[in-house]
């Protein structure tokens, strides 16, 4: 087994410290990464103080991981020591059911196996994840980082990227559309950089009037203060579609009546209470609600491509493993603009 240096959670009150971790060696089929950045997603305060119910100690986060291929298993084809790669949520899926052939492992019947606090059907125990000097993953579930992008901006896109990217795709978002996003944060402003870079006409809603000029820095059209009644009037039945990417409890139906006839509002923010739905919103308009996770593995390299040919990457800010605790206190004051992302060469200890 490989012993490496990381940062965990030994309890759900505990801060992140030093935290010795083993990796196994790799197999026929794995690649070994030396991480050099991984991104800080909301999910990962979520999993170490055990908010979503089902965190295993101690618990190493981090799902979006960039780094250096170092040692490539004797099945490997598609990657070679030296090679940049990234890992994302995943690592892992049954390979056979519907959704896996289809190129939906996220979807995985069985369950995909998450990159960290996931049961490891290979070594055993919990999956570890990127907040660590190195990983070994199947190389299936292993991307590659295109050589123009940032690696520490692109570190985000492995998951706040690929959760926007994902559903724009999936409701073939483009040209001559009106694209609402609601939320500006490490979600939101992914999506109004790529709703903008597939052609449509964004618009952010917000509650916070000081985001207004960053949205239009980003690529938005307009921006609308959810909390002001007339300006919402005024976009009654104009949207093509709608992603909410807000996990704070909000009023969906707000939203709902701002779709055009047979418009679309899509979920990916998770609010920590159920959300009330008047029918009528659906019915008139023919309005659909819908919810959407991350990509599979083809749609997330297909993005990191995109990402590549259209020069983005996420906004970030570059920290210290040291300064993870103080981050997520950040994090949770909506006081970054819009990633933490960890240098991992400062993991020292």
């Amino acid at each position: 087994m490989l012993k490496i240096k990381a940062y965990a959670a030994q309890s759900a009150t505990s801060p992140l410290a030093p935290f010795p971790i083993t990796r196994r060696p790799p197999g026929p089929r794995d690649v070994e990464i030396d991480i050099h950045y991984c991104g800080v997603c909301h999910t990962d305060i979520h999993q170490a103080r055990n908010e979503w119910h089902g965190t295993t100690y101690p618990c190493v986060p981090g799902h979006e991981i960039v780094g250096v291929v170092t040692t490539v298993g004797s099945s490997v084809r598609d990657f070679k020591a030296g090679d940049k790669a990234a890992i994302g949520c995943m690592v892992g899926a049954c390979g056979r059911c519907a959704s896996c052939t289809d190129g939906e492992e996220q979807f995985c019947d069985q369950g995909p196996t998450w990159t960290y606090n996931s049961e490891d059907k290979i070594s055993g125990g919990a999956t570890f994840g990127g907040y660590s000097q190195r990983i070994v993953v199947d190389e299936a579930f292993v991307l590659h980082l295109p050589e123009s992008l940032d690696p520490a901006a692109s570190a985000p896109l492995l998951c706040a990227g690929i959760t926007t990217y994902s559903p724009l795709r999936h409701w073939n978002v483009g040209t001559g559309q009106k694209v609402g996003v609601v939320g500006l944060g490490g979600l939101g402003h992914m999506a109004i950089k790529f709703a903008a870079a597939f052609g449509a006409d964004v618009v952010l809603f917000t509650t916070s009037p000081n985001k207004a000029e960053d949205a239009i820095r980003l690529g938005a059209k307009e921006v609308v203060l959810s909390k002001d009644p007339k300006a919402m009037s005024q976009q009654v039945n104009s949207f093509d579609f709608i992603l909410d990417t807000v996990s704070a409890a909000h009023d969906l139906n707000a939203y709902l009546s701002l779709l055009k006839r047979n418009g679309t509002m899509t979920l990916v923010g998770v609010p920590p209470e159920p959300s009330p739905i008047a029918a009528p919103h659906l019915i008139f308009g023919r309005h659909q609600l819908a919810g959407s996770l991350i990509g599979g593995i083809k749609e997330t390299q297909e993005m990191l491509n995109f990402c590549a040919d259209h020069n983005i990457t996420s906004d970030i800010e570059l920290i210290s493993i040291a300064h993870i605790n103080e981050a997520y206190e950040r994090m949770l004051k909506s006081d970054v603009k819009y990633r933490f992302v960890i240098d991992l060469a400062t993991l020292t200890s």
